[in-house]
């Protein structure tokens, strides 16, 4: 068996990690899953530590850090990262704040070492095919439908619902790291309407509304009451016609007639995209679907719906 190239540690092992992080690393060709770092959980057959700090102090040898906690706790870790020298890689959204992760940046380019802020629906298997359909395409409108049931995806995850948890918009900014990777041109939030549970500090659902260079109605509903199957569709309507992004980004449809699609295989088009980063300590953080979160809240107009309880 040859040798795997990079020593990576998990920091915080919750539903993501155990669901896509760790079967991403075992099929990874350059990461080999070295040691865990959570206040409450552990990994079978892998050395596990309570907290970051003790984690980096023991092992020197793991030179890579993936991080899966909560955006709320994600800073603190990270920045402790970036100074032991490690590379850095961060689940969505990249931070609580979009300073936060400005500050990160600077602080892995002074210190030579990679941060990779992901957006894993961007590696959906359909999404590069549209975006090479759009490019040379008269764009009409764009409506983004991305709704799904919390309490099947999120069962119980009180951080959701803390503020910096962005609530809806933790799923919602999957369809937007959808939309900004295949646009051929930049848009930003004109209008928003956030509904908020009257006992929680984050929305449930929210519609938007943006601005692009040429006036075309471009939308964006998402929900967290979605019973049944979730809803995760972008249709842009074109003069060369209808696409339909569908299932996340997993299948293309043009016009009705599927042109792309494929199995699940974000998570190892990550790890993939981290190797080839580390090499030369680059850095890749694209903010644009978290400036759109921030300028829902700062534009929206809140809307108090009544209580979410489990």
């Amino acid at each position: 068996m040859v040798a795997k190239t990079h020593k990576v540690a998990i920091v915080g092992v919750g539903k993501i990690a155990r669901d896509q992080h760790v079967p991403a690393i075992e099929r990874s060709q350059a990461f080999e899953l070295a040691a865990t770092a959570s206040r409450n959980a552990e990994i079978s057959g892998t050395r596990a530590y309570r907290t970051l700090a003790e984690l980096l102090d023991a092992e020197p040898g793991i030179t890579c850090i993936s991080l899966c906690t909560p955006p709320q706790a994600r800073y603190v870790d990270a920045r402790l990262a970036l100074e032991a020298g490690r590379h850095v890689m961060l689940e969505k959204p990249p931070g609580a704040t979009l300073s936060e992760v400005h500050d990160l940046v600077e602080l892995a380019r002074s210190k030579n070492v990679s941060l990779y802020a992901t957006w894993h629906s961007r590696h959906a298997a359909a999404v590069d095919a549209a975006r090479d359909w759009l490019a040379d395409r008269r764009i009409d409108a764009i409506r983004i439908n991305w709704k799904e049931d919390v309490r099947h995806w999120h069962p119980g995850q009180e951080w959701i619902w803390e503020a910096g948890g962005v609530g809806v918009f933790d799923p919602g900014i999957n369809g937007l790291s959808v939309l900004t990777e295949i646009l051929p041109f930049a848009i930003h939030v004109a209008r928003a309407e956030l509904s908020f549970p009257e006992n929680r500090d984050t929305p449930i659902a929210a519609s938007l509304r943006f601005r692009a260079p040429t006036d075309i109605p471009i939308t964006a509903e998402f929900d967290w009451l979605e019973e049944g199957s979730p809803l995760w569709d972008i249709e842009i309507d074109t003069d060369g016609g209808a696409m339909l992004l569908r299932e996340g980004g997993a299948r293309l449809l043009i016009d009705g007639k599927e042109k792309a699609s494929g199995g699940d295989a974000e998570y190892p088009r990550l790890y993939a995209r981290f190797a080839e980063l580390i090499p030369t300590g680059a850095i890749d953080v694209d903010l644009a679907p978290m400036r759109h979160v921030a300028d829902a809240f700062t534009l929206g107009k809140r809307v108090t719906v009544p209580p979410f309880h489990w």
